[in-house]
């Protein structure tokens, strides 16, 4: 059944007022502490990801290269870009149009946000070489376009940015699957036993969670209140192979 739009705005206009007026018993420090805390939980998942990601290609190429006495690159260097990306994540996700591909076939959001993470990372790590070319070296910042024709690495900055990609695109396609099924399905999935007295076990358990899915987008809800209808019989099939067996007598 649909809502009045107008109770919706009133209910929302509601809550508005409730939650302005609770923040107004928090100071400013306390405030300010809180977005420092969601930031930090917003930013940690992908500081984590890239931290352990790209200090493993570090070792990989350092052992790769270990029979030449040389180091390609540093585990210290490693986590800086860890946190330089967990920024960029930051700043692209207060973007308003990071989710216009909710709706849409998953292969695009994971395209679409993996492409606006990967040219965030590659603009901040340019702003912080700038800001150490800069205010580091001591250099003066309209020589900085110079310095990127003739002395930037290019080769070694180009094999990072594509190994950055590859990671974010692991990583937003498992950022995706979690929102989909939800933080608490997740860790089902992966560290919970599923019960004996359970009929079917996760891979059918998910098939059955798809039909499920499908039947609901292709009939209204009247159809399942119907007893004689080809949906109701459908859905009551489902829920008999998602129930707990039936214990015996």
């Amino acid at each position: 059944m649909k809502r009045d739009p107008f109770q919706q705005e009133v209910r929302k206009l509601q809550i508005e007022v409730s939650v302005g007026g609770a923040e107004t018993n928090f100071t400013l420090p306390q405030r300010v502490a809180s977005r420092i805390v969601r930031e930090l939980s917003q930013a940690l998942p992908p500081m984590i990801f890239f931290f352990v990601g790209f200090n493993f290609i570090v070792l990989t190429t350092n052992l790769l290269v270990a029979h030449y006495a040389v180091a390609v690159s540093s585990f210290m260097l490693a986590t800086v870009a860890a946190l330089v990306v967990g920024k960029a994540v930051i700043t692209a996700n207060t973007m308003p149009f990071i989710r216009i591909f909710d709706r849409a076939p998953l292969i695009q959001p994971i395209l679409f946000k993996t492409a606006i993470y990967w040219v965030a990372t590659v603009i901040a790590r340019l702003v912080e070489r700038f800001v150490r070319f800069s205010v580091i070296e001591g250099n003066w910042p309209g020589d900085f376009a110079t310095y990127l024709i003739s002395d930037f690495a290019w080769q070694r900055f180009s094999a990072i940015s594509l190994w950055i990609l590859v990671l974010f695109l692991i990583y937003v396609t498992a950022s995706e699957f979690s929102h989909l099924l939800g933080t608490a399905e997740m860790r089902r999935l992966f560290f919970a036993y599923r019960p004996s007295e359970l009929q079917l076990n996760r891979r059918q358990r998910a098939r059955e969670l798809i039909r499920l899915h499908r039947l609901a987008d292709e009939h209204e809800l009247a159809e399942f209140r119907d007893p004689g209808s080809v949906a109701h019989h459908q859905l009551v099939e489902i829920m008999e192979r998602l129930a707990r067996a039936p214990k015996p007598a």
